[in-house]
């Protein structure tokens, strides 16, 4: 008999799924934990409805705690259930589904119920983002009450792939949700070229999504000596402009997430990780790891909230301050070799020069478009990316989200008049501006989206990745390549319907898949 069973990762054991231990470092209580809140949230959405704020708020932060490399600590998990349960109870309810049933029965059934979890999960990444900037969408709300109440329903194949279409679009408005809350707040983004470097002195990394989280740490260490640097998807802060107006926002510490164990080592500086991915820490600098938000590992210290959204970030800053950062200034470089990486190439910036990106398409200049980006990773196979982007012809243009960026975005591709051939959009949830930038062109060319020079090429790695993809087949967009490898919860036969219906291409190699594309 399995210790647990979780496949909601692109790393799961042996493509199948986690049954001894998660390749992501979580345990069997954990996992079990989850799997319990998870059916609390289902039977809280299935007795309340969206009118009660309080019970969509418990939902999203009870999705947001289960996604992938978020929350390790079975008690702080506990704590949630409960107060999912205690919500249930009072109104009366009964639990329509068991952890035993979450993820068994027919596995086609399996497969389409786990993609809309795994979706719904993402999704409330995005709420809760947009929620504490004081931002949200009523439609949202009610679909996250539907959408799980659906988990423990009966459903037909096809009511199932309805249930995920109307996922996708609601995704859609979740991500526009957020992207109004993070510009209306920071500004739109600008091009901005990051160092790599570190200075020498105290500095703090902070890692994650949360920009709200950076905004108050940046306004508490003004004129104390500390700068701090970005990590990973935190990267496009530099765009924003009520961001970046703070001179001790230096720049990026390291690549990707899943390069955090070797980078972070030994580092003289405490690290804030404001949302996923935490990997489970190395005795190297696991005295310097701060957790906030829904973010929470056993023994590692934890900011809350006050009841008004601040957060006191006072300890975390007295000891960069104790650890003191390097004597000398560092320099360190991306996976490439590279010392500087760029950003802020929202769709604000890209639209703006959009007559002239027509008529660099309409001249020959530019002659097809890549949306290179997703989730970066630990499984083999992900240097694709980075091969693709180094073999694209000189005449097209890679735009990129997520920290699958980090792949390629250190590398000199080179430029088409004015425009870098790289334009980093942003955070993965900056899908949305990507889709707004595709629409437009689209318009101008008096054309579909699927008729435009343009194929998306996306890696995936956790459930953020699911509801974005979920939201683009929504679209109707086709011929997308996916990889490096395909959901393990995709069932064969969910599988075969998807590729049928939207031309969803695993990739090969870069070599070949570019010849596909271009022909």
């Amino acid at each position: 008999m399995s210790e647990m069973f979780c496949f909601q990762c692109e790393q799961t054991a042996k493509g199948k799924g986690c049954d001894i231990s998660g390749v992501c470092g979580k345990k069997p209580p954990v996992a079990h934990a989850q799997d319990e809140l998870t059916c609390e949230m289902i039977a809280l959405a299935a007795a309340t409805d969206a009118s009660r704020k309080n019970h969509v708020d418990l939902i999203v932060d009870g999705l947001f705690t289960t996604i992938t490399n978020v929350n390790f600590d079975e008690g702080v998990i506990d704590r949630l259930t409960e107060k999912m349960r205690a919500e249930r109870t009072a109104l009366g309810a009964g639990l329509p589904i068991t952890p035993e049933e979450l993820f068994h029965g027919d596995e086609n059934i399996r497969s389409l119920r786990s993609t809309l979890l795994f979706g719904l999960r993402g999704m409330g990444a995005y709420a809760h983002h947009a929620r504490i900037l004081g931002n949200r969408n009523d439609e949202v709300d009610a679909w996250f009450i539907k959408g799980m109440a659906a988990l423990a329903g009966e459903h037909s194949v096809d009511e199932w792939l309805g249930l995920l279409m109307e996922f996708g679009g609601v995704n859609l408005k979740c991500m526009e949700t957020l992207d109004a809350a993070n510009t209306g707040a920071y500004g739109n983004p600008v091009p901005t070229e990051v160092t790599m470097d570190v200075e020498k002195g105290p500095f703090i990394i902070v890692t994650g999504h949360d920009l709200h989280d950076l905004k108050m740490l940046l306004e508490q260490t003004q004129g104390k000596g500390v700068n701090i640097y970005t990590h990973s998807e935190m990267l496009p802060a530099h765009g924003y402009p009520e961001l970046k107006k703070y001179p001790h926002l230096k720049g990026n510490f390291g690549t990707a997430w899943q390069n955090q164990q070797k980078e972070f080592a030994d580092v003289p500086a405490p690290i804030l990780y404001t949302t996923n991915c935490l990997m489970p820490p190395k005795e190297s600098y696991s005295d310097r790891i701060y957790t906030t938000s829904v973010v929470a590992y056993p023994e590692m210290k934890h900011i809350n909230a006050y009841e008004n959204g601040t957060k006191d970030f006072s300890a975390l800053i007295d000891h960069a301050i104790k650890l003191g950062g390097w004597a000398e200034s560092k320099q360190f470089t991306g996976i490439n070799g590279g010392t500087t990486v760029t950003t802020g190439f929202g769709r604000q910036t890209v639209l703006s020069n959009a007559p002239a990106i027509i008529d660099a398409v309409k001249g020959g200049a530019i002659k097809h478009f890549f949306l290179v980006g997703g989730c970066d990773g630990a499984k083999p196979g992900r240097n694709y990316y980075t091969e693709f982007v180094k073999q694209s012809p000189k005449d097209t243009v890679v735009l990129t989200l997520a920290c699958g960026k980090y792949r390629f975005n250190d590398m000199d591709a080179g430029s088409i008049g004015p425009f870098p051939r790289i334009l980093d959009m942003g955070q993965c949830n900056d899908a949305y501006g990507a889709i707004q930038v595709a629409v437009a062109l689209a318009n101008a060319f008096d054309c579909g989206v699927n008729d435009l020079p343009l194929t998306l090429v996306l890696s995936w790695y956790e459930q953020k990745a699911v509801c974005i993809l979920l939201t683009l087949l929504s679209l109707g967009i086709k011929n997308i390549y996916i990889g490096p490898s395909i959901p393990a919860f995709f069932s064969p036969v969910v599988l075969d319907t998807i590729i049928e219906k939207f031309d969803l291409h695993p990739i090969s190699t870069p070599d070949q898949d570019l010849k596909a594309i271009l022909g």
